[in-house]
């Protein structure tokens, strides 16, 4: 009788584990998805907030200082195989002081037969001086439509924040690359609207996207 008594007992202790375990499983599952819904803007705010992976930060204006450290700026121009643009920078870098506002300009050309709309992503290496590589205004803040064979010089002001130079990590630098890859957008109906269009007309649509 004992030891029936404790096969049962037994029994309901490992039902009841089972069912621990299928609880902890299912709150795992749900917080992935929910982690899966939320990850994509945490992630961004976290690169915004900590220059994480080279992310550049964005100026509302210049910097009210300007330090007698120079640095070098770099300028590099990426394009990914789907699609078909020639992406340049204007110069390949620039020298200027931190907290110094500097303008720069990137060149894109669409080499294929259709119109396209074309985004940007970009990134600060070394990745440690993305906390400090502020934007004012980006052509990366908008997304671009080029129609086939047209060219156009996108702007980008920034300036190497002087917060800087207060951090022991940044010492010794003396040089930042700022790279950018465009991509085919997704969504290509504004460049189907545009490629519609009479061409006086779709010249001034095209000029209002950039």
């Amino acid at each position: 009788m004992t030891d029936e008594t404790d096969r049962e007992r037994q029994t309901r202790w490992q039902r009841a584990r089972n069912g621990r375990t299928a609880g902890v499983l299912a709150g795992v599952v749900v917080g992935m998805v929910g982690l899966a819904y939320a990850s994509v803007p945490l992630y961004e705010l976290f690169c915004r907030v900590t220059g994480f992976g080279g992310t550049t930060q964005v100026a509302t204006g210049e910097s009210d200082r300007v330090l007698d450290r120079r640095m070098t700026v770099r300028f590099d121009a990426n394009v990914n195989p789907e699609l078909s643009w020639k992406f340049v920078p204007a110069q390949r870098s620039m020298s200027l002081q931190v907290g110094e506002t500097g303008l720069a300009f990137y060149r894109a050309t669409n080499t294929g037969t259709e119109t396209v709309v074309g985004t940007a992503t970009f990134n600060v290496t070394p990745d440690k001086a993305g906390l400090y590589f502020d934007k004012i205004d980006c052509f990366c803040f908008t997304e671009q439509v080029l129609r086939p064979g047209e060219t156009v010089d996108m702007p980008v002001t920034f300036y190497l924040d002087p917060d800087l130079a207060d951090d022991r990590k940044m010492d010794g630098l003396t040089t930042v690359t700022l790279s950018y890859t465009f991509f085919r957008a997704p969504d290509q109906s504004r460049a189907r609207q545009i490629a519609e269009m009479p061409a006086a007309t779709n010249d001034t649509a095209a000029g209002e996207t950039r």
